[in-house]
C-alpha cells in the first residue's frame, strides 16, 4: 500500500466512531504480568477511562509477542492495532477525543517533560528492579515470567528477556547502578511529582491528561505489587499527594464507574 493510500485509510479510520468493541491485551494478570508491564497497562486503561472509551481487557500469556512493538499494552479498535501509551493517545486524539487540548503550547510542553521523566526513571527503576536485582530476579521475575511455558522454553524465555534488559541497562548508564542508587532516582522523581502537584487534585489543575494517566498507572503499581521488600513503595509513601491522587482516580475513574478497586 502507497503512503497515499495508507494516509487514505488512517483518515477514514479517524473518522469511525469508537467501538464498544475494542480490547486491550495484556499478559496474565495473576501469575504472569511483571510490574512495569502492569503498569503501563494501567496507564492506558486509566487514560481510556478518563477519555470516556470503553476498553475490554483481554488477558493472553502471548500478549508481548501478539503486540507490534513487541511492548504491551496494545489495544484492538475496529482494523487497527496500536501499543503503548504514546501511540494510542495519537490514535485516540485521530479520532475526536483529547485530554490535553485546553492546555497552552507551554503547558503541552511541560507535560510531556514529566512523561519524559517517567519513562526515564520510574519505568526504567520498575526494569532494573525486576531483572537486575538478584533477589528479586531469583524469587519473582524468572517465575513469573516463565510461568506460561513448559521447561525448558521458560527459563530459555525469560535469561533471553533477561540479556535484553541488562544490555538496555549498560547502554543508558544504569548498568553499574546499585540499587540504592535506583530507589534514590526514584525518591528524586516523586518529589519532582510531588511538588508538580501540589494541591491541585491533578496535574494541571481540575482537569486529568494523559500525564496523570502514565504517573497513576506507575505509582498505584508500585503502591500495590508485592516485591521481596518496600523499599520502593515506601518511597512513593512518603508524599501524601501523591497518594490522595491515586486514591482519586482509583475511586473516580474504576470504582464509580463500576469496575471495582484495582487491587
Amino acid at each position: 500500500m502507497s503512503l497515499v493510500a495508507e494516509a487514505f485509510v488512517s483518515q477514514i479510520a479517524a473518522t469511525e466512531p469508537w467501538p464498544e468493541n475494542a480490547t486491550l491485551y495484556q499478559q496474565l494478570k495473576g501469575e504472569q504480568i511483571l510490574l512495569s508491564d502492569n503498569a503501563s497497562s494501567l496507564a492506558v486503561q486509566a487514560f481510556l477511562q478518563m477519555c470516556n472509551l470503553p476498553v475490554k481487557v483481554v488477558y493472553r500469556a502471548n500478549a508481548e509477542y501478539m503486540s507490534p512493538s513487541g511492548k504491551v499494552p496494545f489495544i484492538h479498535v475496529g482494523n487497527h492495532v496500536v501499543s503503548e501509551l504514546g501511540p494510542i493517545v495519537q490514535f485516540v486524539k485521530a479520532k475526536g477525543h483529547s485530554l490535553s487540548d485546553g492546555l497552552d503550547e507551554v503547558q503541552k510542553a511541560e507535560m510531556k517533560a514529566y512523561m519524559e521523566l517517567v519513562n526515564n526513571m520510574l519505568l526504567t527503576a520498575e526494569l532494573y528492579l525486576q531483572w537486575c536485582d538478584e533477589a528479586t530476579v531469583g524469587e519473582i521475575t524468572h517465575a513469573r515470567y516463565g510461568s506460561p511455558y513448559p521447561w525448558p522454553l521458560n527459563h530459555i524465555l525469560a535469561y533471553q528477556k533477561q540479556w535484553e534488559v541488562k544490555r538496555k541497562m549498560k547502554a543508558i548508564g544504569w548498568g553499574n547502578k546499585t540499587l540504592d542508587q535506583v530507589l534514590e532516582d526514584v525518591d528524586q522523581c516523586c518529589q519532582a511529582l510531588s511538588q508538580r502537584l501540589g494541591t491541585q487534585p491533578y496535574f494541571f489543575n481540575k482537569q486529568p491528561t494523559e500525564l496523570d494517566a502514565l504517573v497513576f498507572g506507575h505509582l498505584y503499581t508500585i503502591l500495590t505489587t508485592q516485591l521481596t521488600n518496600d523499599e520502593l513503595s515506601e518511597k512513593v509513601k512518603n508524599y501524601s499527594n501523591l497518594l490522595a491522587f491515586c486514591r482519586r482516580i482509583e475511586q473516580h475513574y474504576f470504582e464509580d464507574r463500576g469496575k471495582g478497586r484495582l487491587s
